[in-house]
């Protein structure tokens, strides 16, 4: 009678960790919707862009029952730290400075940033070429931090809350310049009829003092986890086709990067 009952109790066990490891962790992604084509929403109030079919991949691939929350780019950070939401997937680049409050994954792409000048202008970016000019870009951003420590004592910067605002007053001439990065300046605004007046102008900008070390996936500290199943994901996709349909659809070339 006792082996019959140990027995059964053996067997209650082991179906309900059988039954507790086909459920998918629940996971809350935090995305800005305001920077497109990475992240923005449509007319139907619906989440598009790269980071958020990444994203969704990701959890598709790590068995992880996602959901989305929007948060304005401000706030995005301490949103993660007040649980709001357990990871950013909103085209955050990898900082040291960041990194004192995060943890965050590998890279999941990398691209440059660049300044965007009207057309005829004839503003260079030099010392002296951008001596008096105005130059718009996003708060709080990598963009927002590189201009006043490189250009600061030279410009005046005028923040927004997000690339769009920036992009509509560059528009109506009350900034000189842009500074974004390279493919949600070129998607986003040049690359429309409203930017078809404006140009890049100037080079590349890498710097890892600035930029870090791409893009990332910021999860709070400690969330070794979901660090550990979301990097194995993001070389899953790499590695099975996954990454480059989603890169395909909406850059002509690899976004990741070097």
């Amino acid at each position: 009678m006792k082996k019959l009952v140990t027995a059964a109790v053996c067997a209650i066990a082991t179906m309900a960790f059988e039954a507790a490891a086909d459920e998918h962790p629940t996971v809350r992604l935090g995305t800005e919707g305001a920077y497109p084509p990475f992240n923005w929403i449509d007319e139907n109030g619906d989440l598009q862009g790269f980071d958020i079919e990444i994203g969704n991949a990701l959890c598709a691939t790590a068995r992880l029952d996602c959901s989305w929350v929007v948060q304005d780019w401000d706030g995005i950070i301490p949103g993660l730290l007040a649980k709001k939401y357990d990871a950013i997937v909103a085209s955050m680049s990898i900082t040291e400075e960041r990194r004192q409050k995060v943890d965050f994954t590998a890279k999941y792409y990398n691209t440059p940033a660049k300044f965007v000048r009207k057309k005829g202008s004839g503003i260079e970016i030099s010392e002296a070429g951008l001596a008096g000019k105005t130059v718009g870009v996003q708060r709080a951003t990598v963009h927002d931090r590189f201009l006043r420590d490189n250009y600061g004592d030279i410009v005046s910067i005028k923040t927004y809350p997000t690339q769009p605002d920036a992009n509509l007053d560059f528009m109506a001439g009350r900034v000189d310049l842009l500074l974004a990065d390279s493919l949600v300046l070129l998607d986003g605004f040049l690359g429309t009829p409203e930017g078809e007046s404006a140009e890049f102008v100037g080079p590349d900008f890498t710097d890892p003092r600035w930029f870090g070390d791409g893009v990332g996936i910021a999860v709070r500290k400690g969330d070794a986890d979901l660090l550990a199943a979301l990097n194995q994901a993001i070389a899953d996709i790499r590695a099975d086709g996954t990454y480059q349909r989603i890169n395909a659809a909406y850059f002509s070339f690899d976004v990741y990067g070097d």
